[in-house]
């Protein structure tokens, strides 16, 4: 009897620690990624709802463009839409954090803490998140754009996507990191997040050329990541795939992800 009682008790405790030890972090993280790519599959019309201020740019800011080239459509085309796929990445990235705060405010991130999940894994599965988004919605702006005389080259297209997906990456992960930082002041985030993101936009050459601009401003660019970005989008997608551009645009999108996978990770290692 007292042996069937210890082992009972042995397996009593046991049991339930065995339950919750994580499963793995690839397998963690495609838990994750899952559960926040849901709420796309539900609203999807959200996706395309937040297009609207990047195709009011290339609607409204577009036509002063070329009246400025002298009435080059298709030249003004291969240059400014490039820039609105990065305007996507930037601004649809950005704001990801948000979500993160809301779940804080209402308990629910907790709940996520508290589960059988690799803590990594939890801000890694929402950052891999933003590449669906990302890629739809980036597609959906050449497509509008080619009627137009925006000329596609399609292998440009598709490495054009693939870089600012790594950028994506990182970018949201710094978002959810600003969110985790704030999540008792949730103006500091919106305030943080407009006081960066249009000098940002700005500064990258995304809706007007630098090259004419004070020498500050053109320091300023120099080390704005977003400059190489959006150089290397052009190049890409004219189909100069080995343009010089491009590896500067690569460099920035894998430095951007990885500082913001690292500094992600050990904020939300150290979430409680």
């Amino acid at each position: 009897m007292t042996t069937t009682a210890t082992t009972s008790s042995t397996t009593a405790t046991t049991g339930p620690a065995a339950s919750v030890r994580p499963t793995g972090f690839a397998r963690d993280t495609a838990t994750v990624f899952v559960r926040e790519s849901r709420p796309l599959v539900r609203d999807p019309f959200s996706v395309i709802f937040s297009l609207v201020q990047p195709l009011v740019f290339l609607g409204l800011f577009g036509p002063l463009l070329i009246g400025a080239a002298g009435g080059d459509v298709a030249g003004t085309l291969q240059w400014f839409v490039p820039g609105i796929l990065v305007m996507v990445a930037l601004f649809g990235t950005a704001s990801t954090g948000a979500n993160l705060l809301f779940e804080m405010q209402t308990g629910s991130h907790e709940r996520t803490l508290v589960a059988p999940l690799s803590r990594s894994a939890l801000l890694v599965g929402r950052a891999l998140k933003e590449v669906v988004p990302l890629t739809i919605q980036g597609t959906i702006v050449v497509l509008v754009a080619v009627p137009f005389g925006f000329r596609l080259d399609v292998p440009g297209l598709v490495a054009g996507l693939a870089v600012l997906a790594v950028f994506g990456i990182g970018f949201g992960a710094l978002s959810y990191t600003l969110a985790l930082s704030c999540r008792n002041r949730d103006w500091m985030f919106w305030m943080v997040h407009q006081t960066l993101l249009f000098p940002l936009m700005i500064l990258s050459g995304m809706l007007l050329p630098l090259e004419d601009g004070p020498d500050w401003m053109q320091v300023a660019a120099a080390v704005n990541p977003l400059s190489y970005l959006v150089a290397a989008e052009r190049a890409l997608l004219a189909g100069d795939l080995g343009s010089p551009d491009v590896i500067g645009g690569i460099i920035a999108a894998v430095a951007t992800c990885a500082v913001g996978v690292f500094v992600g990770v050990r904020a939300m290692r150290r979430a409680n």
